[in-house]
């Protein structure tokens, strides 16, 4: 198996006739065959000599083919690092689950140039990428690039069918720990109001009419005078942006939201983390219950604004210990 093909010209000799991309992905497995369709249409890839020009060009056994690999914008060894200090709450054989840290993009997307949680988890696991041929393998859902918290990645095809399938039910318990802006009242509450492209600000998302249909639920853990709230939200819809949207759409934007609220002196990032998570493990069929822990930089803005607003300090919501990342099962099913 190639394991260094960045920056390099690699050649082979194809074993079969078949299309060249697949030819491609299945001699170089770091090489997805949406990889090698887009170095196909670069001009990267010669075929007996000639630089081809189709991914679907049909190869001759015995054909000398050749890949040149431009110096990656993300680099492996940046990857190769980031994953050795990678959080995991719980992994078996088909199932990772981890604590993402804020400003870490989950996939790789047009003009981005940084490592994403996608380049670090095919780093440490390079079996992921052999489950599609995407640039997103194993990825289920998503948070934000500066949302925090609880994440589950696949790391067969078979865990990624089931585990989407469960998402695409509504099955999971998604459970998230917000700092927003402002006297919250009522002090809990349900909002379902639709979601959409904002009609006005390309990049934002906002309450619009025949939108798709989005439920939150929120509860105030603690109010810090009239200038915030730590809440916990629930969310029973998994909708791009939903909490910050929801939140905004009330009155009480999260903390630090620069794009639907204000910047804070308390944090740099939007104040909101995925706190806990429940689903149903493909290896076991057990529901389990796995929980982040509140991040060093949300835990000082709840210090900080409990000091200014003589709210007395106490423990933040926490699971028992004996079940951060190892719950007890509950058979299939969960919130909607």
């Amino acid at each position: 198996m190639a394991t260094e093909i960045e920056g390099a010209t690699r050649r082979f000799v194809a074993a079969t006739a078949d299309r060249l991309d697949r030819v491609i992905a299945d001699a170089l497995p770091d090489l997805s065959r949406t990889r090698a369709r887009k170095l196909i249409e670069e001009g990267a890839v010669h075929l007996a000599g000639v630089v081809a020009t189709h991914a679907s060009q049909l190869t001759s056994a015995g054909d000398e083919v050749a890949v040149t690999i431009p110096e990656p914008a993300r680099p492996l060894e940046a990857a190769r690092a980031d994953a050795a200090a990678l959080e995991i709450l719980y992994e078996d054989e088909h199932t990772l689950v981890i604590d993402k840290v804020p400003g870490l993009v989950v996939h790789p997307a047009p003009g981005l140039d940084e490592v994403t949680l996608v380049d670090i988890v095919r780093a440490r696991y390079p079996e992921v990428r052999e489950i599609d041929d995407s640039d997103r393998p194993g990825v289920v859902h998503r948070l934000d690039r500066d949302t925090s918290g609880v994440m589950v990645v696949a790391k067969s095809a078979e865990a990624q069918h089931m585990l989407k399938e469960q998402w695409r039910e509504r099955e999971p318990s998604k459970v998230y720990l917000a700092l927003v802006e402002g006297y919250v009242d009522p002090p809990a509450g349900i909002i379902e109001a639709p979601l959409g492209p904002d009609p006005t600000r390309p990049g934002r998302r906002a309450v619009i009419e025949g939108g798709q249909s989005a439920r939150s639920e929120y509860r105030v853990l603690e109010q810090y005078g009239d200038e915030a709230a730590l809440l916990q939200v629930t969310i029973f819809t998994g909708r791009t942006h939903q909490i910050r949207v929801h939140m905004a759409a009330v009155g009480h934007p999260v903390l630090a939201d620069v794009l639907y609220g204000h910047p804070s002196e308390h944090i740099g990032r939007q104040a909101l983390h995925a706190w806990r998570l429940g689903f149903t493990l493909a290896s076991t069929g057990e529901r389990r219950t796995f929980e982040a822990p509140v991040p060093a930089d949300l835990g000082r803005a709840v210090e900080a604004l409990r000091a200014r607003h003589e709210v007395p300090a106490r423990p933040l919501p926490a699971l028992p210990a004996a079940s951060r990342g190892s719950g007890p099962p509950s058979g299939r099913g969960g919130s909607r």
